[in-house]
């Protein structure tokens, strides 16, 4: 007996539905590459999960791809107003597309979602962050070497003042020594000019 066709609806299994997802999502992507290579054929499969996570594979380039769809579908005629709308649509979706492709190389870079990628695409992903954590070693060796001269420049200027205060203190110092000096000398002259003799002072006498 022949296997009964499946009733296609929706899976109302949360983890079902995200397995089968991935698995078909996974499979359609392989065909998709298969039909480009054996058939020469120019292939932009696009896929949007439920929460929002873009999935894509391109023969020829996105880009490149929707511009030809564009070209193809996109006939100019006297409704100028129309043709411009459909201009923007499709610049909406090359914007979305390309939005999408950033968030998902940002999620390769954090380590998430690696598991559709292949072989090479782990070794660009590889090559990438080996890339990344040598400029952030450059950087950081920057920055630790300008925080050392701004040391050093502050320690010379320390060394300066440091310098600048002691020849300072050592002129007041002199000063001080050249007043105490000038005291003394005054205090010795006074005395040599108005000798204090108690000997000659005479005592009252009281009558």
């Amino acid at each position: 007996m022949g296997r009964g066709r499946v009733e296609l609806k929706r899976i109302e299994n949360k983890i079902n539905r995200q397995v089968t997802f991935s698995k078909r999502r996974n499979g359609l992507l392989k065909k998709a590459y298969e039909l480009s290579v054996l058939c020469d054929a120019e292939i932009a499969l696009i896929i949007f999960s439920n929460r929002g996570k873009l999935y894509e594979f391109s023969s020829s380039g996105m880009t490149k791809t929707l511009e030809r769809y564009q070209r193809c579908c996109f006939i100019p005629h006297d409704n100028t107003h129309e043709r411009e709308t459909q201009s923007w649509y499709l610049e909406v979706i090359k914007l979305n597309a390309k939005y999408e492709a950033l968030q998902r190389t940002q999620r390769h870079l954090l380590g998430e979602d690696l598991g559709p990628l292949n072989m090479k695409e782990l070794h660009n992903l590889e090559k990438q962050l080996e890339g990344a954590l040598a400029r952030a070693r450059q950087q950081k060796t920057q920055i630790m070497m300008e925080q050392m001269d701004d040391l050093r420049k502050k320690e010379r200027q320390l060394g300066d003042l440091n310098k600048q205060l002691i020849v300072k203190l050592e002129a007041e110092g002199q000063n001080l020594e050249t007043i105490q000096g000038l005291w003394s000398c005054c205090g010795a002259a006074a005395t040599e000019n108005f000798p204090l003799h108690l000997s000659q002072t005479q005592p009252m006498e009281c009558v």
